[in-house]
Order: C-alpha cells, then structure tokens, then sequence
C-alpha cells in the first residue's frame, strides 16, 4: 500500500468504469461500431433518435454483458432498459437509455493479483453518447471558437462497472483497471483500448481520519490511462485532507483532471443528487436469458487471468503476485511456459527468458526453448551464451537447433583449469576488489566477476566463477 496521506488520515475510493463492447454494429440498430471514421457518417435514425424509429436490441450485448456478468462472479439476473433524462449536448435524443434497478448484473467481485476482493455493485448496460470536437487551442470547451458534434459513437454499447469503495490507495486503483481492464480483453467484451475511449475511468474520491465514517467525495471524470488514474486519485486526495485541515469543507463536486498542471479542477458543483427522470423504456422488452443461455455463455469462458497467474505460481513455486508471474500473464506468455516445461525444460530458466529475453510478440518453438534451457543447465552454455543463441533462434523464425546454433558460435563450456587461470588473473588484477571481497563486502565480487566474464568473452559461467571467488576467499 503506497503511504500518500499524512498520518491519520486515510483515503476511500470506488470506480466506475465505461467499457465499450466489441460488436460490429450498434446496440439498438445496424450502423457500425467502429472507430476513427469520418464524422456522422455511422449514423441513422435510430441512433439520432428521429422520431419514429424504434429500437431493435443487439443479441450479442446481451451476450457480453452476460460473459462479464459471469467473469466478475456477478448475479446475472433479468433486467430493464429505463430513459435516463438529461441535457447533454452531444446527445441526440437528450435522454440515454440505460439500466436503472433492475440491471443485468449485480453484487460481483474482482479479485486483485494481492488477493484483495474489490467488490462490483453492478454491471449494466447502456448507450454511448456522441463526442463534442472544441476548437481552439485548448481543446476544451472554455476557451473554445466553436464545437462541434460527431454522432458516429451515440448508441455504441457501453457497460458501466460500478465498483464498491472498496480501494484504498493509488496503487489498488491501478491494478483493479487494469485487472478489469484484463479481463475484458480474456473475455472478448471490450477491446479496452484506453487511448481511443472504448474505456473510461471516473473516480470518486473521498478522505478521512481511520475509523470515521465516509467524508465528502468528489468524482474525478474520464480518466484515460492508468497513470493519469494514480496520480489524479493522489493530488485529490492530498487536496482534500489539506482543505480539511486548513479547516475549510470538501464540496461534493465533479472534477477535470489536467494532465499538463497536474492537478484536478472543479467542472460543476453537486449540492444535491440528480434527478433524472427515469422510466422503463415503452419501445423495449425486458430481457431474460434463461438458463441454459447462461450455461452456454459460462462454458464458453476462457480460463481467466486470476486462475492463469495462480497455474504459473504454483509451477514455478512463486507467489501469485510475484512481479515475474504478473508480467508473464499479462503479456500472454504463459502459455509457452507451460508448453516448454511440459517439453522438458527447466522452469526457473524459462521463466528468466520469458520474463526478460523474450519479447511478448516473439515466436518460439517450446521445444527448442525447453532444449535451451537444458543446455544452461547442464553448464553447456553460460547465461549470457544462453541469451545469444535465444536471439539467434528468435531471428531464424523460432524453430532452429539450439545445439548447433551454439556449435556455430563457437560457444564451448570452459575446462575447470581454464576458467580457474581466469579467475587468479582477475584477483591478480584487481587486488583492491579482492581485499574488500576477502573483508566481506560482497558487492566487490561483481568488479572480479566481470573482469573473468569480459577476458574468456562470456564464455565463463558466472555461477562459476562466483563459486571459485568463495572458495578462494575460504
């Protein structure tokens, strides 16, 4: 937990989250769900909300809905589409059909590669709204010449993920986005790209002293990159805990962050709760998935990424937020751990390549990183041999003999004599490295080390030649 506030006080925060869904076409008609158009060109009279056009509800939001309902251990259950009034000027119809009480799903939760659950309130359903474009060079509305309005996203399929004020800190923020943000990628449901606005963090955040109950809060809106996530949720924090001790109040409010200063800005004042209007929406049915819709959708689910970090941990014998383990399912290259060490390979070696010679696009056969391995441990090849001829495989299209392609470097294990006559040569060398190694500081070793390493050309096992240091030390 990152320590950001001063002692005593302690902050509260719950996300919402606007995932777009990964369909062709809209949620209530045909025109395309696809980003980066020309303006108004994916448009018709539905999604700008013409009078009489009518809305026809696409099967497979439901579908998505239903597989991120399942994922985050959400009650999937019937559910309602309501009017939602309100003016927004990029709106076409002035009201967003949405979910009000009785949502798709309900009462989830998200677990943390720390193993802390965050609860989910809710996942429902609703449309996009469109983009306002402001001219000017701020790129915000004060200051703008004029705006203009792009309706190609008004009715693209959103979920809203409401979380619990269950996170306490920057850190659990980051890492419950972007644990969410992995599980819609597994699941199909959102290609969740943060960048082009298919998902949208708002932050509600709110201080107080240890035991007290909930302060003020304050949201934070469209957030759009993980690290522009933790450091507006910090400044807001310290924001408010300064304020309340200088002894002024926390409005509630809904706040701009501004990348540039750093800092959150007020966009309006909130004295009281909105209303809204709702009522069920006339020209929708309610939908009811029945049971074996919902059997279908949950054999379907592939194995998700909570379940694969904990698979790797217990192969590799690490923790199961080991940064290793996260990284590696992160970057899905699990599966070519697994695959190597069921071909033979060791796995503490394969995980170093995976993790830190291997890059996540890289093509490789397991079995040729399985008889890599094999060969380091062994003590054919030296570690840093090792990651050459990892290099040349890579280069050669993944499937090369990593035998011969040592054999074709010259790289050869050193006989004991030779490496032994390489390491007096370094302490002969280096006489004030190896009086502070002989007196116990460890980090002398390193200068020796490298000195064997640059005189044989990586061909000495550093392993090696560690153990020949400490056996001459005595």
């Amino acid at each position: 937990m990152t320590d950001v506030l001063p002692g005593g006080w302690e902050m509260v925060v719950g996300l919402e989250v606007h995932a777009e869904l990964h369909t062709a076409t809209k949620i209530f008609c045909s025109c395309p769900n696809r980003f980066g158009d020309e303006p108004n060109t994916n448009v018709c009279p539905v999604c700008l909300g013409l009078p009489g056009s009518l809305p026809v509800l696409n099967r497979q939001v439901v579908e998505l809905a239903i597989r991120l309902g399942e994922a985050l251990h959400c009650e999937v259950r019937p559910s309602v589409f309501h009017r939602k009034n309100y003016f927004y000027p990029d709106m076409p119809k002035d009201y967003q059909v949405s979910q009000y009480d009785q949502p798709i799903n309900t009462q989830g939760w998200l677990e943390l590669p720390s193993g802390k659950r965050i609860g989910i309130t809710r996942a429902h359903l609703e449309e996009d709204t469109g983009k306002s474009v402001h001219e000017g060079t701020t790129g915000r509305l004060h200051g703008s010449e004029g705006s203009l309005v792009d309706y190609n996203r008004a009715g693209v399929p959103l979920l809203e993920i409401v979380g619990e004020p269950d996170i306490a800190d920057p850190d659990e923020a980051r890492q419950y986005v972007t644990e969410l943000r992995a599980i819609l990628l597994a699941t199909g449901v959102s290609d969740a790209k943060m960048e082009e606005g298919s998902m949208r963090v708002d932050a509600n955040v709110s201080v107080r002293r240890a035991g007290e109950p909930f302060g003020t809060r304050c949201e934070i809106k469209n957030l759009n990159s993980i690290r522009s996530l933790g450091r507006a949720i910090e400044y807001e924090a310290r924001r408010q805990v300064d304020l309340l001790e200088s002894g002024g109040r926390v409005r509630q409010e809904t706040r701009h962050w501004d990348e540039g200063d750093g800092r959150t800005h007020t966009l309006r004042v909130k004295e009281d709760a909105d209303d809204y209007r709702y009522f069920p929406e006339p020209d929708l049915v309610p939908v009811a998935p029945d049971a074996e819709w919902l059997g279908r959708v949950m054999a379907s689910l592939p194995m998700l990424p909570a379940a694969r970090r904990a698979r790797l941990a217990d192969l590799a014998g690490l923790a199961h937020d080991a940064e290793a383990v996260v990284l590696v399912v992160d970057r899905g290259q699990d599966e070519l751990v697994l695959a190597t060490v069921e071909a033979g390979g060791d796995i503490a070696r394969t995980m170093v390549h995976v993790e830190h010679n291997l890059a996540p696009d890289a093509a490789i056969a397991p079995a040729r990183l399985a008889a890599l391995t094999r060969l380091e441990v062994a003590g054919t090849l030296t570690a840093t041999q090792a990651k050459q001829v990892l290099a040349d495989i890579v280069a050669a299209g993944g499937d090369a003999d990593p035998a011969q392609v040592a054999a074709d470097r010259g790289f050869e294990a050193m006989d004991t004599s030779a490496l032994e006559a390489a390491v007096d040569a370094a302490i002969a060398a280096q006489p004030d490295a190896w009086a502070k190694y002989c007196g116990g500081e460890e980090k002398a070793a390193g200068a020796l080390v490298g000195a064997v390493m640059k005189a044989t050309k990586g061909q000495a096992d550093g392993k090696a030649v560690t153990a020949l240091l400490q056996a001459r030390r005595g």
